[in-house]
């Protein structure tokens, strides 16, 4: 049994989504304390322990002490069937933050896995959204080998939730390495901007128009598909995802939500202008796309390094994580302007390392 301290680093649900998943791959028992012990209410909510449930469903795993406000508890896995599996947020809790939680969990089941999560929110606060994960995620994902697909059936957000969507993951325990150190030439950029129930208001419209406006400035024309969503009449609401693209193969990706009281034109700024930040760093990862990398490298084979533009407290605890539970080992230095990540060595099914 492995034992693993959810108050380090970040202190956050990052560690412990991450700590069950690599103990299910890895068949090992684990033990978790002090769970987000360093966020304003600690302990699991509704979405940690639905990512936790998920899990158990995939591997058979046994749990003890998981509940609502829980700081501690054991989980036991089994093996990785995979097959239809369901689940249910009954909050506004991240869907996107599940499936983060269970794709790398996916990729080891004996059968192709359809998840498909009936409730919860796919466009929240402090989480990506759902359209991060289906045009900047994935996309970069099938550089090691990884193929998955996300459809939303709903969008759902802050407070009811009610969304709905589906992951659909190809098996493959076989990891192809990430290697990406140059940025190379813009080619495009893209965009989804999505309002549900809003239509009336032209919220998608004027996201869009604003965050067009904003890269403009900057010489970079864009193109954003525009969603008037009508599938959630139960809650109001919208979000703006954007994705620059390189002849390197990169994919820079920036978002932003609505909330009320919260312009539409300023939805489109603050994506617009996160995007602008990571397109003159030019790195070859956005900082958000970096933390969630780290598990996919730590499971591959070989050296995976990219370059991006700062190290935040989620990659740095996923790094610590992964070096604890897997027993690889991660460089980070400065390149330029940039922080160079790199995985020069990766472990055996049975903690052996080689490089």
């Amino acid at each position: 049994m492995i034992d693993i301290d959810g108050g380090q680093k970040s202190g956050s649900g990052t560690i412990l989504r991450l700590a069950v998943a690599i103990a299910a791959i890895r068949g090992q028992a684990l033990h978790i304390t002090n769970i987000r012990q360093k966020r304003p209410n600690p302990g699991l909510k509704h979405q940690h322990l639905e990512s936790v449930l998920t899990a158990a469903k995939l591997c058979n795993a046994e749990i003890k002490g998981a509940t609502l406000g829980s700081e501690e508890f054991w989980f036991t896995p089994k093996e990785i069937q995979g097959g239809n599996i369901e689940a249910t947020i009954e909050t506004a809790g991240s869907i996107p933050m599940l499936f983060l939680s269970t794709l790398p969990i996916c990729l080891f089941a004996k059968t192709p896995v359809q998840l498909h999560v009936a409730r919860g929110g796919t466009d929240t606060r402090n989480a990506p959204t759902i359209n991060y994960l289906r045009n900047i995620l994935l996309p970069s994902l099938t550089k090691m080998g990884i193929t998955a697909q996300i459809n939303v059936q709903k969008y759902g957000y802050y407070p009811k939730g009610a969304g709905e969507a589906t992951l659909t993951v190809k098996p493959n325990p076989h990891l192809n390495p990430f290697v990406l150190e140059a940025f190379g030439k813009l080619k495009t950029i893209g965009g989804v901007s999505v309002c549900t129930f809003l239509a009336n208001r032209e919220v998608a419209q004027r996201q869009a128009k604003a965050a067009q406006t904003c890269l403009a400035q900057n010489g970079h024309p864009t193109d954003i598909e525009v969603i008037k969503d009508r599938a959630n009449p139960s809650q109001k609401g919208s979000s703006l995802t954007l994705w620059a693209k390189t002849d390197t193969e990169v994919i820079i990706g920036a978002d932003a939500i609505g909330e009320i009281q919260k312009m539409a034109e300023d939805v489109g700024r603050e994506a617009a202008q996160s995007l602008n930040k990571e397109l003159t760093a030019q790195p070859t990862v956005d900082e958000f796309l970096a933390d969630m990398l780290i598990p996919y490298m730590a499971l591959s084979e070989g050296r995976s390094a990219f370059l991006t533009r700062c190290i935040t407290e989620h990659i740095e605890a996923n790094i610590w994580l992964m070096e604890k539970m897997l027993n690889v080992k991660f460089n980070l230095t400065k390149h330029n302007n940039l922080y160079r990540i790199e995985k020069t060595a990766t472990a055996d099914n049975d903690g052996e390392v080689y490089g």
